[in-house]
């Protein structure tokens, strides 16, 4: 397959990007400090952060985002071969099933789906959804936009061997009570992921990386000479 990225904008066609979002990229793209941000990156990796930009309207993200190596290539694989997508809140699983739905029809869930209707006590609704949805949807490709509890939860099931690695981890919990502890625990979790660094995050913004790499994914199937396998919308 060839490369996703930059390259594949002009193939996209009117049909599925908006002519006002790739004038946006274009915008993004010459923004004083995006392009030296950019450089480093993989095409890939750049879908996602100029994903996230055009998402929130902060270029400043385009120096706070990780990627643990080969996580965009990893999740772009699992997305294409149809792997449920997981995500921490309703908000999250609203603002992905569109994309989902033009693209491989993945099933799109919220572990709220499995959450007590009381948070445990010391805990919270999402980390408990958390822990029983790892058990029905493996692997997926897990967002956390929200909630550091479940992070952990995550994190902790699937280092004690109780839970399989998800294909990608999404995790950009947003604020300040165990954000930073939870990104750092993701970080040295070994584990495939994309962060965001600090104490931005939010649903919007894991749903945005999300729907990046689906979209990155249905290129390269549509430009391949066979076409993607099959199609939702037909």
């Amino acid at each position: 397959m060839p490369a996703a990225g930059a390259d594949f904008e002009a193939d996209l066609g009117v049909g599925f990007d908006h002519p006002i979002f790739r004038e946006s990229l274009r915008l993004i793209r010459a923004l004083p400090g995006t392009a030296a941000a950019l450089a480093p990156l993989t095409p890939l990796q750049q879908d996602v952060v100029l994903r996230l930009i055009h998402s929130s309207g902060d270029p400043e993200l385009a120096g706070a985002v990780r990627f643990a190596a080969g996580a965009c290539e990893a999740g772009l694989a699992a997305l294409a071969a149809r792997a449920p997508i997981l995500t921490d809140t309703a908000m999250a699983a609203a603002a992905v099933a569109p994309m989902a739905r033009r693209t491989f029809g993945n099933a799109v869930r919220s572990v709220l789906d499995w959450a007590p209707e009381r948070a445990p006590e010391g805990s919270t609704r999402t980390a408990a959804g958390m822990a029983v949805a790892l058990e029905v949807l493996s692997p997926a490709v897990v967002l956390i936009g929200s909630a550091p509890t479940a992070l952990e939860v995550l994190l902790e099931q699937v280092a004690a061997g109780t839970a399989a690695a998800p294909a990608l981890v999404i995790g950009m919990p947003v604020g300040f009570v165990g954000v930073a502890e939870s990104k750092r625990h993701l970080a040295d979790s070994g584990l495939a992921h994309i962060q965001l660094e600090g104490s931005k995050g939010g649903a919007g913004l894991v749903a945005a990386a999300c729907n990046a790499l689906l979209r990155a994914g249905w290129c390269q199937a549509a430009s391949a000479p066979s076409g993607p396998s099959s199609s939702p919308l037909s």
